[in-house]
């Protein structure tokens, strides 16, 4: 009775509903031309057979079609800021009966290849892309064929296309500011990577604020390509080893916030070094002290990136919208902590 055991077909339903093949296939794709008595029928056949659509095979019938997925790839779906982002395009992609495809692409520029080159050709209807590779003209050719894609969190380079990101520079002066305005000036800075773009703004944020106060900072405390918490931890724990010690940390990322969390409490130093961090994370306000930070506001993020996916989908040919979201200084006690000698 069907192609595979216990699997009913369409052809199951047409016997059952007593109609053409065509009039089930037109039913399951919502289409119209089928009168609601005919439509009803074919309806209870699939509920009673429970029927299972091949959405696959009918965007290939289509010629065109949607796939009905939207493709996110984002830079480690286990961090807090990742996670939440992919939950706002998961609420927004639910409420048009949208999946999404996500993956972590971990700095890696070959595996952002290799998994966008893969989402097209299952034929995502749209790409959300926190990319890792330096330029991304290979994607020319798929956005000028009409692959909506929306950059976020890092602006495109070498394509044109629509992007969300974060003033990371003012973020983390901000950050940076706040510290020097309770005194410290032996402030250290933990980044990541110095070729990706925020860890580099963030930097660059640091320097200012030092600028800024005609000041300069200390190289000695300025430590980038940190790629998570251990290394960051390790760093903040060599930092304190020095003659002279920073008195402060602000710390680019809220995994490498964590490092810091980690090897200021090992030192008995939490109460004593004040610490700023670029980006919130779940429980952050339970620490002692708690955690002041730059916030970023990833449900406001995922709202932007989504509609103006969603805006191309419905046909959107506007030119590509650049659209920046300022973040904000959360005081909660930890980047308040004066230096010894205030």
């Amino acid at each position: 009775m069907s192609d595979q055991a216990g699997r009913a077909t369409m052809r199951d339903v047409a016997a059952l509903a007593g109609v053409s093949i065509k009039t089930v296939s037109r039913v399951v794709n919502a289409e119209a031309g089928v009168a609601d008595a005919v439509r009803s029928r074919v309806q209870d056949a699939v509920s009673r057979l429970d029927y299972r659509h091949h959405l696959g095979a009918s965007n290939l019938r289509r010629g065109g079609g949607r796939s009905g997925l939207i493709g996110a790839l984002l830079q480690d779906v286990s961090n807090s800021f990742s996670a939440a982002l992919l939950r706002s395009l998961e609420d927004a992609a639910r409420d048009r009966g949208t999946a999404i495809l996500s993956a972590s692409l971990d700095e890696e520029p070959d595996r952002e290849r290799s998994l966008v080159h893969d989402l097209v050709t299952r034929r995502v209807d749209g790409l959300v892309l926190m990319p890792s590779t330096d330029r991304q003209d290979y994607l020319a050719s798929e956005v000028r064929a009409g692959l909506p894609v929306v950059f976020v969190d890092r602006e495109p380079r070498g394509v044109v296309a629509d992007s969300v990101t974060v003033e990371n520079l003012e973020g983390a002066q901000m950050g940076v500011e706040h510290l020097l305005a309770q005194g410290h000036r032996r402030i250290a800075c933990l980044t990541d990577l110095a070729e990706i773009y925020t860890a580099r703004d963030r930097r660059d944020g640091y320097v200012e604020a030092f600028r800024a106060r005609g000041i300069r900072p200390d190289k000695q405390l300025c430590i980038q390509g940190l790629r998570g918490p251990g290394p960051a931890e390790a760093a903040v724990l060599h930092l304190m080893e020095l003659a002279k010690p920073p008195t402060a940390i602000f710390a680019g990322r809220n995994d490498l916030t964590q490092g810091a969390v980690r090897a200021l409490r090992q030192r008995g130093l939490s109460d004593s070094v004040a610490l700023v961090g670029f980006d919130d994370f779940p429980l952050a306000d339970l620490l002692a002290p708690a955690l002041t930070v730059i916030r970023q506001d990833v449900g406001r993020i995922g709202r932007l990136t989504a509609d103006l996916l969603m805006a191309r989908l419905d046909g959107d040919t506007a030119a590509p919208k650049r659209l920046v979201v300022e973040p904000t200084l959360v005081v909660r006690g930890s980047g308040e902590i004066p230096p010894p000698d205030a």
